[in-house]
């Protein structure tokens, strides 16, 4: 019988090969069993990569619009405290001022109309909310206020009213110039764009309206009320307390009709809010179906990476022993 050998190098170099692939398969086990995906994927995709490719492109798809949903999100509740704030000074104001102007006393109304003065002040203060470093009453000019400080628009004011001595004429002027385009409300209050924020888009198929700006109807009626309290805080008709009193009751008349254009802005903002939360769960639920798609492609079962890292071990010592074994072969040990 012929027996067909091999040299001791090409032993050791067929050893070395061994020891290498197994320690590169040992490595490989190593690392799915501690990340829990597999090194790859051909063998479980049967070399068809393009379900793992749509996966990852709908994921990515997915997590595009997470930071514009936030940001958006961001501003709806922004604008939503803003307007909820108006309301409360709103709510607050109206009965006093027109408390006020019904007892025709001087105390009162000069203390409920330096409360709107002060308020008129704060709802200004409001329309020019920043927002994650914009401008949210601004319009497309989010880097710039939305409105003049209170001061310069209630000089103006006074400069429309100088010389009126009736409540029902400084009403008309005051109406004037919040309402004729062109008028002081549009030169000297609003200094934000005239242009709205477009639809902002927060998935793949879903926008929002946020185009609310402090030049907006609703905005001009909740502050007027408040800016005839403060006109007549700084003096409108005071030589006719009858007229101040009158004066006064229609700041309070105003400030109480303003409130339903600020409930139905807050209700716009409300339902921009909640398709907003909508599209967040459904982009939540998209996102952990495709992760878990992804997974039954990538994920490496435990138990079975387990069983083949043991067996892997148990062969790397078993070739580390025979080449033991083989480093002390000798004629001297054959020959025993």
């Amino acid at each position: 019988m012929n027996y067909v050998s091999i040299g001791d190098l090409a032993q050791t170099f067929q050893t070395r090969r061994q020891t290498f692939q197994v320690k590169t398969e040992l490595q490989r086990l190593s690392l799915e069993l501690s990340t829990g995906r597999k090194t790859d994927i051909s063998t479980k995709s049967t070399g068809d990569f393009s379900p793992i490719v749509g996966i990852e492109r709908a994921i990515r798809a997915t997590t595009a619009y997470e930071t514009p949903l936030a940001e958006t999100n961001l501003l709806a509740q922004s604008m939503q405290s803003a307007y909820a704030t108006m309301q409360t000074h709103s709510d607050e104001m109206s009965g006093g001022l027109l408390t006020a102007g019904n007892s025709q006393n001087s105390t009162m109304i000069d203390a409920a109309a330096v409360d709107g003065e002060t308020r008129f002040t704060a709802i200004v203060a409001l329309f020019n909310t920043r927002v994650a470093d914009r401008y949210a009453f601004a319009g497309t000019a989010t880097d710039a206020p939305a409105l003049a400080d209170a001061a310069t628009i209630l000089a103006d004011l006074n400069v429309a009213i100088t010389g009126l001595t009736t409540a029902a004429d400084v009403e008309t002027a005051v109406d004037a110039w919040f309402d004729t385009p062109g008028g002081g409300f549009d030169t000297v209050a609003y200094v934000g764009s005239p242009n709205a924020l477009g639809p902002i888009r927060v998935s793949e198929h879903d926008t929002v309206d946020l185009g609310i700006t402090a030049s907006d109807d609703s905005a001009r009626a909740a502050l007027k009320g408040f800016a005839i309290a403060a006109l007549v805080s700084q003096g409108a008709l005071q030589a006719d307390i009858v007229e101040r009193a009158a004066l006064t009751k229609r700041a309070g008349e105003v400030i109480l009709t303003a409130q339903s254009d600020i409930a139905n802005v807050r209700a716009v903002i409300g339902s921009a809010e909640a398709r907003m939360h909508e599209v967040e769960l459904a982009s939540s639920a998209e996102l952990f179906s495709l992760e878990s798609a992804r997974l039954e492609i990538v994920a490496a079962d435990p138990y079975e990476t387990a069983l083949q890292l043991e067996a892997v071990r148990v062969q790397l010592e078993t070739v580390f022993s025979m080449t033991a074994r083989l480093s002390r072969l000798s004629l001297m040990e054959y020959l025993r």
